[in-house]
């Protein structure tokens, strides 16, 4: 998988096509990731307790991997990922630019 935590991501398909945030939590074998203000679902809780009542809750759930492309931190757009040999180690990169998304 090419996306990891802390990534900022465009969406590409659906209900909130367009809109850009940032990565909290990936699924690999599922290729899911949960994304921070979309997809959410409504959730009815059951009280727990007196201060805490219980209700309709609004909560992000998870969106599949293939509906979001990672935004490049130079140029600022949505742009596929490769891979790429710097020393020991692979280092994502920029499609359109050629600049490394790793630090």
């Amino acid at each position: 998988m090419k996306l990891k935590k802390g990534d900022l991501v465009r969406v590409i398909t659906g209900e909130y096509k367009g809109k850009q945030s940032k990565i909290l939590k990936v699924f690999i074998k599922k290729s899911t990731c949960i994304v921070e203000g979309v997809n959410f679902r409504i959730k009815h809780q059951r009280p727990v307790s007196p201060e805490q009542p219980g209700g309709r809750v609004k909560k992000e759930c998870p969106i599949r991997v293939s509906n979001l492309m990672l935004v490049c931190p130079k140029c600022g757009t949505a742009t596929r990922v490769g891979k790429k040999k710097v020393g020991d180690s692979w280092v994502r990169v920029c499609k359109k630019c050629g600049e490394m998304t790793d630090e």
